[in-house]
């Protein structure tokens, strides 16, 4: 019995001394944490996408407190709504920045790029990357093995079966950007989602010249220039002849759209464009048309009247007989005329001689 007791007090007495010293080291190495970091997790919803940069919602968290400046920091998934919250919690102001949605950079249907071969493998976009440029003449487009699918978690995109490109579904695209770290072809890209949704993007990736990616594809970029030269407000560039539109510069005016030889500059959520009236002429063209229509009218007039005067003038050619006949008669009249007192005259000598002779007869 007594030794039963001893072991029990020697236990209770070891643990008892354990505690303490435990108690002691954890005072002495204890962390603190502030407690702010679970307040702002529980505002966090909770994805772990890591679309902000971070591992999961709770280094975001211990971010969002421990840093001074959280300008940088932003939780797509929760947006401009669960930003202002947690700012709140630390007593920061959070920086405003505007939605994103991932946009697909490649209009290769089957289609407009046509196939040169067909791929037999590992149903995977980066093991095809790696092997060769893919099924078709454009080794930058998209494969269309659906990784880009696979990797997102929010149900936002889906492979298009006709087509062969992945289609992203706005409403529940959160910009976590998983997307884009799974395509191997750098296809995917985060852009603004624009007032009314409304934006415009260069839907292509290729960088070779004009002939082999027009060759390739028949709405790929040439890098003409063309959208360069009207866009007034810098907002494009041609770089490795690939032309680039920046979001947080374009006005969404529509005008490289217009221009574009080969359709691939794509404009998303806009209104039916109305039909041009056409265009008036200047008031100096219309007089110089005038002109030409005025002397094809007058022209038209004398040949119209033309065979009217030949009609006159055939019937007045007997006329013209007449009076030289008429004319004829007058001037044998009037040698007729100028003969005839010779005649008188000779007549009436003849017979003044005649009456002469009679004369003495009678006496």
């Amino acid at each position: 019995m007594n030794v039963v007791l001893i072991t029990i007090i020697t236990l209770s007495a070891l643990g008892a001394l354990a505690a303490v010293i435990l108690y002691f080291v954890a005072q002495k190495f204890k962390v603190y944490e502030d407690p702010r970091i679970d307040q702002v997790e529980e505002v966090l919803p909770a994805a772990n996408c890591g679309g902000c940069g971070f591992p999961g919602c709770r280094a975001f968290a211990e971010a969002m407190v421990t840093s001074d400046d959280i300008s940088n920091l932003y939780c797509p998934v929760g947006g401009a709504d669960v930003m202002s919250l947690a700012a709140k919690i630390v007593g920061k102001e959070a920086a405003a920045s505007a939605p994103q949605v991932a946009v697909i950079r490649c209009n290769g249907t089957c289609d407009n790029r046509p196939r040169t071969n067909t791929y037999d493998g590992a149903e995977n976009c980066t093991i095809v990357a790696t092997l060769y440029g893919g099924e078709t003449g454009c080794s930058y487009g998209c494969l269309g093995l659906g990784e880009c699918v696979d990797a997102c978690h929010f149900d936002a995109m889906y492979m298009d079966e006709k087509t062969g490109l992945p289609v992203v579904i706005e409403e529940n695209c959160v910009a976590c950007g998983a997307c884009v770290e799974a395509c191997p072809k750098d296809i995917i890209e985060l852009r603004n989602i624009g007032p009314k949704s409304r934006r415009i993007y260069v839907s292509c990736v290729n960088k070779d010249r004009g002939g082999p990616a027009r060759k390739a594809c028949s709405v790929a970029c040439i890098g003409c220039g063309k959208c360069e030269q009207v866009c007034a407000f810098d907002a494009i560039t041609i770089k490795d002849n690939l032309a680039y539109i920046d979001y947080d510069k374009c006005k969404l005016c529509r005008k490289c759209v217009e221009v574009c030889p080969t359709d691939a500059i794509h404009e998303i959520n806009f209104p039916a464009r109305k039909p041009k009236p056409a265009a008036k002429k200047p008031a100096a063209e219309t007089a110089t048309d005038k002109k030409p229509t005025a002397a094809k009218t007058a022209a038209a007039a004398k040949t119209e009247a033309a065979p009217k005067t030949e009609s006159k003038e055939k019937p007045a050619a007997p006329k013209a007989e007449k009076k030289e006949t008429i004319a004829g008669e007058v001037d044998q009249k009037k040698q007729t005329e100028k003969k005839t007192p010779a005649k008188d005259e000779r007549s009436a000598k003849k017979s003044g001689l005649s009456d002469a002779k009679d004369k003495p007869e009678e006496k």
